[in-house]
């Protein structure tokens, strides 16, 4: 299944995208929230991971390909909320892309295209996002693509960190 926008095309992982997402994951520009940069391992079971949930269920993190020269930009879908987070069960859409990617409005239009697709062919009813309190970035693109913010779901992560919370209904 392939997702398909003016200028984007969301696919599945390949094996010959992993060299893309490492160097995508080693730059501590786009890894900024998190703790660390991500090692070659890290990275390479990210793409199982995604790859994975998207066999198991038909949706999931996709690699976001520029159509006009199959430049690989970054990653953007919808995965299931992982076990013993504070917003199980549901699923939740994110989004990263390569620091020289940002601010062409990417990651909107992958994400307004994954959110489409999840209501209209996964049919689902709430689809979430999350980030950092801090992460102004994220909370713009949720708010471009429609999302609506609901303070009464944030919560605090093993950090003591702030999570704001937004929401996307059909």
């Amino acid at each position: 299944m392939i997702l398909q926008t003016p200028r984007l095309v969301l696919r599945p992982w390949r094996e010959d995208d992993r060299d893309a997402l490492a160097r995508m994951c080693a730059d501590p520009e786009v890894m900024w929230d998190y703790d660390r940069v991500s090692t070659r391992i890290e990275s390479d079971a990210r793409l199982e991971r995604y790859r994975d949930a998207y066999d198991r269920l038909g949706f999931g993190r996709m690699a976001v390909i520029r159509s006009s020269d199959d430049l690989f930009l970054g990653y953007c879908g919808i995965m299931p909320v992982f076990e013993g987070h504070p917003m199980e069960p549901g699923v939740e859409i994110g989004w990263r892309f390569n620091r020289a990617q940002w601010g062409h409005g990417y990651a909107s239009e992958a994400a307004r295209a994954a959110l489409k697709d999840g209501f209209a062919r996964c049919g689902f009813t709430e689809v979430l996002s999350y980030t950092s309190s801090i992460n102004k970035r994220s909370e713009a693109v949720m708010r471009r693509i429609g999302l609506k913010r609901e303070p009464t779901k944030d919560y605090s992560g093993l950090n003591g960190e702030s999570w704001i919370v937004y929401v996307a209904r059909p």
